[in-house]
C-alpha cells in the first residue's frame, strides 16, 4: 500500500495549524507544521512533502520568500498560499510567481479538498521534455519554456497572447501536460467556430427534450473537461451574452445544462488565447472587463516566428524529417539559398505558414532538393506585405478593390483555420454572402 501523501502546513496561528491538521488528517494525509519560514526550511531539508500550504505574512518573512526557496531547492513541490481577504492581491502575485493555488481565510473545506486532490494527484506517464515538444534554442523560446514550466505548477488562469499560427494551442497543451492535471482531459475549443445559437449547449450541455433537436442528454465542454483543462481559443470572438454566462461559470465553479434543474460543480483550469488585442477589445466594449480580469490573471506571450529567426533552420529540419517519415520518402534538403530566403521572410502566418510552405515544397521539389523557387515566396498566396497594390498607382479601381477583398478573405480564412462559418461571422457577412464572394474571386 503506497504511503499517504505528506503536507507541510506553515502558519503562525496555532488555531489555523490545528484546523488544517484535523481537516487533512480526515482526508488520510500525513501533516507536519511550522510556525515560520525558518522552521519550514528546516523540515524541507530532511523530509519530503507532496504539498506545502503556507500563510503569506509570517513572523520571519513571507510565504513568497518560502515559495522562492522551494522553487530553487524543491521545484516539483506544489505550494498553495493561504490568504486573508486583505492580501488577495499578494496571492495573485504569488500565482504569477508560480504558486499552485491559493485559499482564502476562513478556509473552506470543500475548496481545501479540491486543492489537495489536484496537488497530490500524480500525472500518468512521464511528459516529454519541453525542449523536444517546443523547438527552438533562441532566447525568446528559452524564456517561454521557463515560463511554461513555472505556470504548469500553478492553477491560475492564463491568457496566452500571440499572432495566429505562432503555437498558442501547443503552449496551452504543454502547460496542461507538465502540471498536476496531466492525466485528465485537455479540451480545446475555437470560440469563433461555434454558431452563437449553439454556444450555451456546447459549453454547458443540455437535457433531452430541452429544445427542438435535443434527442438525448449531452454533456457540455465544462463537464467533459471536469478535473482537467479547458482551452478557449479565440476567446475574443465570444458574443457578449455568452461572456456573461462564462464569467458566472468560472466564478461559481458550477454550470447548469439547458433544461437542467440543478447546477453541477466543476473543477476546471481555464486557459485562453486570441490573436486580437484584448485590451483594445475591452476598451471598445466588445469584451467584458470583469471577464478579462478573470481570464488574464497571468499573461503569457508566444513570440512570432520573425522574432526568433535563429530557430527557422531547426524548425525546417524537423518539419522536413516528419514529412519524409509520413510519406516514406528520403528527407528533402533545403539548399542554402532557400534557407536564406526563409530567414529573410516575415512569416505573417508564423510556424503554421512555415509548415504549409515546406509541405508544398517537399511534394513538388526535384531530386529531394528544395530551392528558393520551390518555396514560392514571390507569389501572392502567402499574404506577403508587398502583395498589397500601391493605391497611388491604381488605374483600375474594381480590380484594386477585388485584390484587397481577396487578401482580407484569405487572411480571415487562415485565422479561422478555414472554417467558413467562423470567417463569415468575423467579417460580419452571412454564410451565403461569403460563399458568393469566394466563388466570385475563384477561391471556392
Amino acid at each position: 500500500m503506497p504511503p499517504a501523501p505528506r503536507v507541510l502546513i506553515v502558519d503562525d496561528e496555532p488555531d489555523i495549524r490545528q484546523f488544517l491538521e484535523i481537516a487533512l488528517g480526515r482526508m488520510k494525509l500525513d501533516t507536519s507544521t511550522a510556525r515560520n519560514v525558518s522552521e519550514a526550511r528546516s523540515l524541507l531539508s530532511h523530509q519530503q512533502f507532496d504539498l506545502c500550504l503556507t500563510d503569506i505574512p509570517l513572523p520571519d518573512g513571507t510565504g513568497l520568500e518560502l515559495l522562492q526557496h522551494i522553487q530553487q531547492r524543491h521545484p516539483q513541490l506544489p505550494v498553495a498560499m493561504i490568504s486573508a481577504n486583505g492580501s488577495l492581491e499578494v496571492a495573485i502575485n504569488a500565482l504569477k510567481a508560480g504558486a499552485f493555488d491559493f485559499l482564502t481565510k476562513p478556509v473552506d473545506l470543500v475548496r481545501l479538498r479540491e486543492l489537495v486532490v489536484r496537488a497530490v494527484r500524480q500525472p500518468t506517464g512521464i511528459a516529454q521534455p519541453l525542449e523536444r515538444r517546443l523547438l527552438g534554442d533562441s532566447l525568446p523560446m528559452r524564456s517561454l519554456r521557463k515560463q511554461i514550466d513555472k505556470l504548469a505548477h500553478s492553477q491560475a488562469p492564463v491568457y496566452i497572447s500571440g499572432e495566429s499560427g505562432s503555437g498558442k494551442e501547443l503552449v496551452a497543451r504543454l502547460i496542461h501536460d507538465q502540471g498536476s492535471r496531466a492525466g485528465q482531459s485537455f479540451v480545446a475549443i475555437n470560440c469563433g467556430a461555434i454558431p452563437a445559437e449553439l454556444m450555451e449547449s456546447e459549453f454547458f450541455g443540455h437535457r433531452k427534450g430541452s429544445f427542438s433537436g435535443a434527442i438525448e442528454d449531452k454533456p457540455g465542454l465544462f463537464q467533459v473537461a471536469n478535473t482537467g483543462t479547458l482551452f478557449l481559443d479565440e476567446v475574443a470572438d465570444l458574443p457578449l451574452a455568452m461572456q456573461v454566462k462564462l464569467l458566472r461559470a468560472i466564478q461559481e465553479k458550477a454550470v447548469r445544462s439547458i433544461g437542467g434543474q440543478q447546477e453541477m460543480p466543476i473543477d476546471v483550469r481555464v486557459l485562453c488565447a486570441t490573436h486580437k488585442d484584448l485590451d483594445a477589445e475591452v476598451a471598445a466594449g466588445r469584451f467584458r472587463q470583469d471577464l478579462y480580469y478573470r481570464l488574464n490573471v497571468i499573461e503569457l506571450r508566444v513570440p512570432a516566428l520573425r522574432e526568433r529567426r535563429d530557430d527557422i533552420e531547426l524548425l525546417a529540419t524537423h518539419v522536413l524529417e516528419r514529412l519524409a517519415s509520413q510519406s516514406s520518402l528520403p528527407v528533402a534538403h533545403l539548399q542554402p539559398q532557400a534557407l536564406e530566403a526563409l530567414k529573410r521572410y516575415r512569416f505573417p502566418g508564423n510556424v503554421r505558414e512555415l509548415e504549409n510552405m515546406l509541405e508544398r515544397a517537399h511534394t513538388l521539389c526535384e531530386n529531394r532538393q528544395i530551392g528558393a523557387d520551390d518555396l514560392r515566396l514571390a507569389e501572392g498566396n502567402g499574404r506577403r506585405e508587398s502583395a498589397m497594390p500601391d493605391p497611388t498607382s491604381v488605374d483600375n479601381l474594381p480590380h484594386y478593390l477585388e485584390s484587397i477583398e481577396r487578401q482580407v478573405i484569405l487572411h480571415t480564412l487562415e485565422e479561422t483555420r478555414w472554417n467558413r462559418t467562423a470567417a463569415a461571422q468575423r467579417l460580419s457577412l452571412s454564410f451565403r454572402s461569403l460563399r458568393y464572394r469566394l466563388k466570385k474571386l475563384g477561391l471556392d
